[in-house]
């Protein structure tokens, strides 16, 4: 096993890789016996994995130095040639689907990976190529300039990432000066941010309508792969959020005004300080932090700890927040070395903490799957994969004393609390974007309108007075990188929240057998749909109303009862 820096990167030859497709979808429909079919459907599988793990590894690459040359222009290239590539996925995928030997294959691999690749086949024309490119580029450029953000406070620059000590410092001036700080670099680029999410929303509802849709809205459902629920079924579980957990998100915001000795509601910066001494910081350097999740994975189980070890051996983080780094972070996977990859920004707060555990739960996951065939296997979607990671969060409770010492306390009631009040915003997110794409024609200001008529509705907490620049005028939607990327994926992070939660409840009963229902999920991978890898873990369903009530009323009478004598 290569360490990561070791790993070689040479430009995918597109061309090739066109050839093959088209050669083994022909090979496919001629195969003469199953032995043979089955043995194109593992080799596509094999190359398939080279050519992600050369595109990957140029995405982070890029992403650890948005200002690396080279990089830069292997990613313009993905961008182009990918799409091109698209229209031979879909020949393969539509020689898979109708193979004589299709019920063989299904048997050997099961059949989600047929009914996702029907799914897939309905995302894909060669009509849309030009807008999948334009597409691709669009996104690197929001992204690209996200990154470059330099803003002065306090006699330094800072990146956006680097900046976010500051917006949750205890200090009322120095916090609100560092939002406002902020809002200015945004509203300063509020043109091309508004520029480039008008050109996507159009191309957007160009592509669904190409496909024979009234709108985007069905096709980005197709590309989510949302293979187990409806657009109805999203619309039930939102109102039933506003329903169940607006209100107690909106209790937990009333007790922090009273702590802050605030009026409630409060403004974001009042808002993003929970304790008047400060949120809960981690304990130490960031190779303290690495240390702390190296001995809770060590001591969670024999599982984790084998994971963590081969993460930290072979360099598969990079965490440090730097210069010309692109902002957030992610899980990534490199197929032919079979491992994950972690990407984040560390800044000295909670959030540090949080990849170890997060990302890493993604990447435990992949790992405990990282053999199967096919490999998209070793994936379920994306709702699914976000159980793996909110859920390794409250599994790591216990070791709270190790990353926060004496902020343990603060970090318990604070991470079930920010559990809960995130489920609105997310909730939020995703309506937003049902409501632009059902309306591709607004204009900028109106869209900004409807982003601040929502926090009404899911986030009365937060005061709009005008006072922070971009974040009071409904523009804050602009900084969630989800929105322009990834239409339609951020409910799954609500969806997997719900499902963690119960995790948390099952946890405070009998972590054991807790984590037998962890793995019982995990070890599935991606070979079922999101709703039965529930059930067949003995987990309820977030689309069960009495799901989120039954949470709901746990975390209130938990939080009702925490302790917070000395904490101010």
């Amino acid at each position: 096993m290569l360490k990561f820096p070791e790993m070689p990167y040479a430009r995918p030859d597109i061309e090739a890789a066109k050839q093959f497709l088209a050669d083994a979808a022909a090979r496919l429909d001629a195969a003469e016996s199953f032995e043979a079919a089955d043995a194109v459907f593992v080799e596509v599988d094999r190359r398939s994995a080279e050519l992600d793990t050369m595109f990957t590894l140029s995405h982070i690459r890029h992403d650890i130095n948005t200002e690396d040359k080279f990089y830069d222009a292997e990613v313009e290239y993905a961008d182009a040639v990918l799409p091109e590539l698209e229209e031979y996925v879909d020949r393969w995928n539509r020689s898979l689907v109708g193979s004589k030997w299709r019920p063989q294959l299904e048997e050997k691999y099961c059949s989600i990976a047929f009914l996702n690749k029907e799914i897939d086949m309905r995302t894909f024309s060669p009509e849309i190529v030009p807008e999948l490119q334009k597409e691709n580029s669009l996104c690197t450029e929001y992204s690209k300039l996200l990154a470059s953000a330099q803003i002065e406070f306090e006699g330094g620059v800072y990146t956006l990432s680097q900046l976010t000590p500051f917006k949750q410092s205890p200090d009322d001036a120095q916090r609100l000066a560092a939002w406002k700080a902020e809002g200015a670099w945004y509203m300063s680029h509020k043109d091309k941010l508004d520029s480039i999410y008008d050109e996507l929303v159009h191309l957007r509802d160009a592509m669904g309508k190409k496909l024979g849709h009234s709108d985007y809205i069905p096709l980005g459902y197709d590309r989510m792969r949302r293979n187990c629920y409806t657009k109805e079924d999203v619309e039930a579980f939102r109102k039933a959020v506003v329903k169940h957990i607006v209100p107690l998100a909106d209790a937990v915001y009333r007790r922090q005004a009273e702590r802050l000795g605030k009026e409630y509601p409060m403004n974001y910066a009042d808002n993003a300080l929970e304790f008047r001494s400060g949120n809960p910081k981690p304990q130490g350097t960031p190779d303290d932090i690495l240390a702390a999740g190296k001995k809770f994975y060590h001591e969670l189980s024999p599982e984790t700890a084998e994971f963590i070890d081969f993460m930290y051996d072979n360099e598969l983080l990079d965490v440090l927040s730097k210069k010309g780094k692109a902002g957030g972070g992610y899980c990534t996977t490199l197929g032919s070395y079979h491992c994950p990859f972690i990407f984040a920004n560390f800044n000295g707060t909670q959030g540090d903490v949080e990849v170890v555990t997060h990302e890493a739960g993604h990447a435990f996951a992949y790992w405990t799957n990282r053999d199967r065939v096919p490999g998209e296997y070793t994936w379920p979607s994306m709702e699914a994969c976000e159980v793996h990671s909110m859920s390794m969060e409250f599994f790591a409770e216990p070791w709270a004393d190790g990353f926060f010492g004496p902020d343990a306390r603060k970090f318990l009631y604070s991470h079930l609390a920010g559990a809960l009040t995130f489920i609105p915003y997310g909730t939020m997110v995703d309506h937003f974007q049902h409501e632009v794409y059902a309306n591709p024609d607004m204009t900028p200001a109106q869209r900004h309108a409807v982003w601040k008529e929502l926090l009404g509705v899911y986030m009365p907490w937060m005061r709009l007075d005008g006072d922070i620049p971009f974040y009071s005028e409904g523009e804050g939607w602009q900084r969630q990188h989800h929105i322009y990327s990834s239409p339609f994926y951020y409910i799954d992070y609500c969806l997997a929240q719900t499902v963690s939660l119960q995790f948390w409840a099952l946890i405070q009963k009998d972590r054991k057998d807790a984590w037998d229902h962890y793995m019982a999920y995990t070890r599935q991978g991606g070979s079922r749909t999101f709703t039965e890898l529930l059930r067949n873990a003995g987990l309820e369903s977030p689309f069960d109303e009495n799901c989120l009530r039954g949470v709901c009323q746990m975390a209130s009478v938990w939080l009702d009862g925490f302790d917070l004598t000395g904490i101010r």
